[in-house]
């Protein structure tokens, strides 16, 4: 294959470590490929913010390498920084910040900044332009964060719990602008939560970690398609094959197994119920299996 043909990643972290005694990342290794929307899967405290922050050169790692677009974060971190959109979930903004008084900000900090952009994107949000930004609702807040990471022609999103704490109706609307910004082939968004359900709606590619370890990643739908939930009776799992069982959950009136190859385990046990499983599910049957 030519190197013309071959596959862009947009982000790569290779046995990436960082380790502040009580937590440690330890040895994170994955990729995102450009054009795709990746959900970086965990629960609070599993050490999202960390990667984010290491990505993003707030923070330098102790082990291994980081690169956005092919290029290291520690050389390039200024000249890449121009290139992606930040959304965290706590805003970074001066509650006496006014849209106005933002876009004066914003103007002396990125090269590629888009004033007509930015109002535009304030009208079609209904955010008011003169209100100091303190003042703003969760929701108003997080839209304003998204109308700054937009408007200075970024190719990459990188957002931390963008979705935390909103309304249904919000989220729905804040995703649907995700959905327009990767439209363009070169457009990629990294966005991490624990609010899973938002990330099977939008997500191409998923990385579960847990305990600052890599639990799970691929593809999403080759991921809810190999895996499903196996219920059956508690005397019924010692007849399951142990290199199909992720991990076991027993309740009152029998017991639901994570297994890893769905249709092996259908060809096997056909008098056996396998659903679907959600990421969410996935989610906590891995990271029950890691402890």
């Amino acid at each position: 294959m030519d190197s013309e043909d071959k596959a862009v990643n947009v982000i790569e972290l290779d046995n990436v470590t960082k380790d502040y005694g009580d937590f440690k990342l330890d040895k994170i290794s994955f990729a995102v490929p450009e054009g795709s929307v990746c959900g970086f899967i965990g629960q609070n405290g599993a050490g999202k913010t960390t990667t984010i922050r290491l990505m993003l050169d707030v923070i330098r790692a102790d082990e291994g390498q980081i690169r956005l677009w092919g290029q290291d974060i520690r050389a390039n971190g200024p000249k890449l920084r121009e290139n992606i959109g930040v959304v965290f979930d706590e805003m970074g903004l001066h509650e006496f910040l006014t849209g106005k008084d933002i876009n004066i900000m914003m103007k002396n900090i990125y090269k590629n900044w888009d004033e007509e952009k930015f109002f535009e994107y304030l009208k079609r949000f209904s955010l008011p332009t003169r209100k100091p930004c303190g003042k703003f609702s969760r929701g108003m807040r997080m839209k304003l964060q998204i109308a700054v990471a937009l408007s200075h022609n970024a190719k990459l999103l990188v957002m931390d719990e963008p979705t935390a704490g909103l309304d249904p109706i919000v989220r729905n609307e804040i995703l649907d602008i995700f959905r327009e910004f990767v439209l363009e082939e070169d457009h990629s968004i990294f966005i991490s939560s624990h609010i899973t359900g938002d990330l099977e709606k939008i997500s191409d590619e998923v990385v579960f970690i847990d305990g600052g370890k890599i639990i799970l990643k691929g593809n999403k739908d080759d991921i809810l398609e190999r895996h499903g939930v196996l219920k059956c009776r508690k005397d019924e799992i010692d007849g399951i094959s142990p290199s199909l069982i992720v991990n076991v959950q027993e309740g009152n009136y029998g017991v639901e197994v994570l297994i890893n190859d769905r249709k092996a385990a259908s060809k096997l046990y056909p008098g056996l119920v396998i659903d679907n499983a959600t990421l969410e599910e996935i989610m906590l049957f891995y990271a029950a299996s890691a402890r």
